[in-house]
């Protein structure tokens, strides 16, 4: 019989085969960029195990989830902007956040892009964000700003407690990264959750 936690178990072995093998870098970056579009999961699930496999690299590793995020966050911008009939509201449909269409244009109406740098450190879905701000035409250049600081405060402050804790960081993960894989979930799911029943 299948259980939740085999279930859970048996992603997180695939998780950390990924993070080891030789085309990790490619799927980091893949996951970072695509999560700002369209992908459900966060790259935070591969930066943990990267990082901590490579400790002297995590920095190296926030900043290509940096990059990558903000290269897929652009792209969601320029389909918002111009392709938001065809391409951005099935995203936001598949997702189920057609209803929550109208609340984020009043939150970019109140606090003009910043809106994204609070979607960038917490649980709502960065992708809406993206999507959204091209659509409601937010400044570009304060989008990029906002983006810049919110994701990388989130991907350099995962590096920099790897970084700086070493061997406790990954005593800790590798006997609890279950139950950080489960939280990292549970907070995304919380996401579009709370972007839904606003």
């Amino acid at each position: 019989m299948v259980t939740p936690l085999g279930i859970m178990q048996k992603y997180l072995d695939k998780l950390w085969r990924v993070s080891e093998s030789q085309g990790a870098l490619r799927v980091l970056a893949a996951v970072s960029f695509t999560e700002s579009i369209f992908f459900p999961l966060p790259p935070d699930l591969l930066l943990i195990p990267m990082a901590l496999a490579k400790r002297k690299q995590a920095f190296r590793l926030a900043a290509i989830c940096l990059f990558t995020s903000l290269l897929g966050g652009i792209l969601g911008y320029g389909i918002g902007y111009f392709f938001m009939d065809v391409v951005g509201m099935p995203i936001i449909h598949f997702y189920g956040l057609d209803d929550k269409y109208l609340v984020i244009k009043e939150w970019y109406d109140t606090y003009s892009a910043w809106a994204v740098a609070a979607a960038g450190l917490t649980p709502i879905p960065y992708k809406l964000c993206t999507l959204t701000a091209g659509a409601f035409k937010i400044d570009f250049w304060v989008f990029i700003i906002a983006s810049t600081i919110s994701r990388g405060v989130r991907f350099f402050a995962i590096a920099g407690l790897i970084y700086m804790f070493g061997e406790q960081a990954r005593y800790f993960l590798e006997k609890r990264f279950d139950l950080v894989l489960l939280a990292t979930l549970i907070l995304g799911i919380a996401g579009f959750v709370v972007i839904r029943y606003l």
